[in-house]
């Protein structure tokens, strides 16, 4: 189980981090294109977190991650014997965290490009969609389960 996680979280990482090297290689910060009228392609430099909220709180949110990783370990990965679907969610919320940890460390900000034009929405990135569609599948799973 432990192997099919790490495996699984890592393809995940190689994605994110794969995405935003060729945001960062290809665009200008602040760069924005065109992909549909619905979706744009915006590189930005986030230095707090989902729509900058406590923005430059860096050492914070390195912390909080660092944090964050350990209890999803030592609560709901360790010991657990987890089923396949399981593990993609947690590899998902894994490498979400590190994916966004990765940035924070290495350059102060974490690198945004996926820009929802139509709702105006905040700017994000690979791994914080796979952050959010873990937390919705863990939630739908523990009203599946009847987990309160």
């Amino acid at each position: 189980m432990y192997k099919k996680l790490f495996i699984f979280s890592m393809i995940f990482l190689f994605i994110d981090q794969l995405t935003k090297g060729l945001i960062n290689i290809y665009m200008n910060v602040n760069e924005s294109i065109k992909i549909f009228d619905f979706l744009s392609l915006t590189y930005v430099h986030n230095i707090g977190a989902a729509f900058s909220i406590l923005s430059g709180a860096r050492w914070l949110f390195i912390i909080l991650g660092i944090i964050a990783l350990n209890i999803i370990y030592l609560f709901f990965i360790k010991d657990k014997n987890l089923n396949n679907f399981e593990i993609i969610i947690y590899a998902l919320l894994l490498s979400g965290i590190i994916g966004n940890l990765i940035d924070r460390i290495l350059y102060g900000y974490v690198i945004d490009f996926i820009d929802i034009t139509i709702f105006n929405f905040a700017i994000f990135n690979l791994a914080d969609s796979f952050i959010i569609i873990s937390i919705i599948l863990l939630l739908l799973g523990m009203k599946k389960w009847n987990i309160k």
